[in-house]
């Protein structure tokens, strides 16, 4: 029975060192990698394929790629590890158009910079051209439009920053569904009243009311219309009281009735 066990150990000796040889092997291979890794790493740092080549820019639609470039202030000077990219978002985010920006490292030596700008929310008419006005209140003068696609309100006779931006205010919290009903948007102050609004809506109907609670004035709107199914085009009036609603018929009919009455005082 010793005689077994011995034998049985003596087998499988060879087996062990063979076990063990290939462990080390491996063991050495991994190290042997890891240093070739380590100065490859090295290397690729302390060459020209570690410095910015190229920079991409998307998601702009206003704003050129040389500006945000700019802003960036990244140049082929930079080492691609050189510099957090929190930092060059937050330099693009200088930038009074821009919402958001990500950076982002495109091994070997590429930067892609994605920003997202503020949203429109309408076009303010200058006569000859049509300018984009911005969330934030500020109207884009470098970017000229001359022919208006009605895919934002279109303002006129603004010529005071104080109610373009108490407007701009009031559009950003109005439902989008509302603003794309909405074509045009006239400012008519009176001497008693500097807040009086017209508008001109995509459906036929002329809305007055006021630059003061607009969005809550005009939330309402859908419901308004929703009532007024093939009575005609004509004008709704909104304020704080409700809705009043008149056919321009109706109107031209007071109109002609105030003139005879004129008349008839007159003679």
């Amino acid at each position: 029975m010793e005689d077994e066990k011995v034998v049985s150990i003596e087998e499988r000796i060879p087996k062990l060192k063979e076990a063990r040889r290939k462990k080390t092997n491996r063991r050495l291979i991994f190290y042997l990698c890891l240093f070739f890794v380590l100065i490859s790493i090295v290397v690729y740092l302390q060459s020209p394929l570690s410095y910015v080549s190229e920079i991409n820019v998307a998601g702009q639609e206003y704003i050129s790629t040389e500006e945000i470039i700019e802003y960036s202030r990244l140049s082929t000077n930079d080492n691609i590890w050189g510099f957090r990219t929190s930092d060059i978002e937050d330099n693009i985010k200088e930038l009074p158009e821009i919402k958001d920006a990500e950076v982002k490292r495109l091994l070997p030596n590429h930067i892609k910079i994605t920003v997202n700008e503020l949203d429109k929310v309408a076009y303010l008419n200058e006569g000859q051209y049509v300018y984009p006005l911005l969330e934030n209140g500020k109207t884009l003068e470098s970017f000229r439009i001359t022919d208006w696609q009605g895919d934002a309100p279109l303002l006129f006779n603004f010529n005071d920053q104080e109610y373009l931006k108490m407007l701009t205010e009031q559009l950003v919290q109005l439902p989008s569904f509302i603003v794309s009903h909405i074509s045009e948007i006239y400012w008519e102050p009176s001497d008693t009243n500097p807040f009086i609004l017209r508008m001109f809506m995509t459906d036929g109907f002329e809305v007055l009311t006021s630059i003061r609670n607009f969005s809550d004035n005009m939330s309402s709107y859908p419901s308004i219309v929703s009532q007024l199914d093939d009575v005609g085009d004509g004008i709704i009036e909104i304020g704080e009281g409700g809705a009043v609603f008149n056919t321009y018929e109706s109107m031209e009919d007071n109109e002609v009735d105030e003139e005879d009455e004129t008349d008839d005082s007159e003679g």
